[in-house]
């Protein structure tokens, strides 16, 4: 059995928001980490899972959690699961930003979190009225309001402008100091880091799955489609061994990712911009678990998905998911299952499948070994040698075929020029030109020499000159 991955402790202070639905908390969150990674939107309930990211000031990090929005009504879809989520945040918190609407002023659901948040002790909470955009706003601003909630004078900013924000987070650090875990200045960053996103149509499993991996319910599971409305990464550490003996650390971050379907069928808002980030996902990442639906056949917005992670140069492991509702689990079943899927995915026949489950954890423990696996060919560099005994043998084997010229081609030579994915340069004589089926009988000889696991190679040709 594989070793147990650990989530990766940075050990910063942590500072978390919270407020009812649509006073601008992912707004502010983005200000302060100075990226857009939470979607921002006027659609109640726009953040689900709570979003981490790391804010700098003044040469010092801490971390920040972006909570879901509250009603305290059945109004808002996942509301019970939203309000779990932030109340482990906020038990997480080392300060808490109770985030207003200046505009609005007051409401039953701020009255009703000021009366949670006064039941945390030694927890410090600062009132910040956000939406104070303009001086009209600010000079109708009307403190004793706030002062009612019984947490203290209010902060008003502007999250949009970024008016007061620096003399707010001046404030925050102010009180972070004073507690046991302070910021700090340097944050070392892991060498040989792999990044890795769970892709998948909606409602195929991947929040399940992500939550198993990492060893803990951070993110909503519920049968509602489009649940997860963007990305979320967590950075773990999984201890392995080596053929050698030694013990390392690999550090990876996990990324659960929205579903993606076909675009006649997405909406323009929120889930469009969801799965835009969901398509970035794939792109910033070393390797892609591509998450199919066991319980169910094949779909066409599967196999789309299939073409999307051929044409990004990713590595791929293909995961058939909700195996634990298979009603055969024979090795012979499990054998057809995983070659009717790569049917499905013959442009994907360099990925590897797992059979598992995200509800009852069946068989998840092969993915981490799976992954060091791939990561290990993804960056596997041939000798030179190597590759030229492996030509003169290919070509011994099959001549080159003639593509659209009348001369017979000659391959003159190869070489790596990349790993990461593995890129191949092939030398063939002037003037001639080589058929689409010699670069793929080249592919599959590699990988059949080399081992290329769950890696795509890419093979350029390059004429020589006369």
């Amino acid at each position: 059995m594989a070793n147990p991955a650990a989530q990766q402790l940075d050990n910063l202070p942590v500072i978390v928001l919270v407020g009812r639905v649509n006073v601008g908390k992912s707004t502010l969150f983005n200000k302060l980490i100075e990226q857009s990674k939470a979607l921002v939107s006027d659609i109640p309930g726009t953040t689900r899972t709570p979003n981490e990211g790391v804010v700098l000031w003044r040469g010092k990090h801490a971390k920040v959690i972006d909570t879901g929005g509250l009603t305290f009504t059945d109004e808002i879809p996942l509301e019970q699961a939203i309000l779990r989520q932030s109340e482990i945040a906020m038990k997480q918190a080392d300060v808490i930003l109770f985030v207003t609407d200046a505009k609005t002023g007051i409401l039953p659901q701020e009255k009703e979190l000021a009366k949670r948040l006064r039941r945390i002790n030694l927890k410090p909470v600062l009132v910040v009225a956000n939406k104070a955009d303009n001086n009209d706003i600010r000079n109708n601003f009307q403190s004793y309001e706030w002062l009612k909630l019984g947490l203290g004078e209010a902060f008003p900013i502007s999250a949009a402008s970024g008016f007061n924000v620096g003399d707010l987070l001046d404030e925050v650090y102010r009180l972070l100091h004073s507690t046991s875990t302070r910021p700090k200045k340097n944050i070392i960053e892991p060498k040989d880091h792999i990044r890795i996103s769970l892709i998948g149509k909606p409602n195929v499993g991947k929040s399940s799955l992500f939550n198993k991996l990492i060893g803990e319910e951070k993110v909503i599971v519920s049968d509602l489609a489009h649940t997860t409305r963007e990305p979320y990464d967590t950075l773990m550490v999984y201890p392995y061994t080596t053929p050698e003996g030694k013990t390392l650390q690999q550090h990876i971050t996990f990324v659960d990712t929205a579903g993606i379907r076909r675009k006649s069928k997405v909406d323009r808002g929120l889930e469009n911009e969801g799965i835009h980030k969901s398509i970035k996902s794939i792109e910033d990442s070393d390797i892609v678990l591509f998450v199919i639906d066991g319980s169910q056949p094949i779909s066409s917005q599967d196999r789309q998905l299939g073409g999307l992670l051929e044409k990004r140069g990713t590595s791929v492991i293909i995961l058939i998911n909700k195996w634990d509702l298979s009603e055969d689990k024979e090795e012979e079943h499990q054998k057809k299952a995983m070659e009717m899927v790569k049917s499905h995915f013959p442009h994907l026949k360099f990925a590897p499948v797992l059979l598992v489950s995200g509800k009852t954890g069946y068989r998840t423990h092969n993915i981490f070994p799976e992954i060091m696996t791939v990561w290990k060919a993804r960056h596997t560099q041939v000798p030179i040698k190597q590759l030229e005994y492996f030509l003169l043998q290919a070509t011994r084997t099959h001549k080159p075929s003639r593509g659209k010229g009348t001369r017979q081609p000659k391959v003159m030579g190869i070489r790596q020029i990349a790993t990461a994915p593995p890129v191949f340069e092939v030398f063939i004589k002037y003037r001639t030109s080589i058929h689409r089926s010699y670069i793929n009988f080249l592919e599959n000889k590699l990988r059949e020499e080399f081992d290329f696991i769950g890696s795509p190679i890419i093979i350029k040709l390059r004429k020589t000159k006369r």
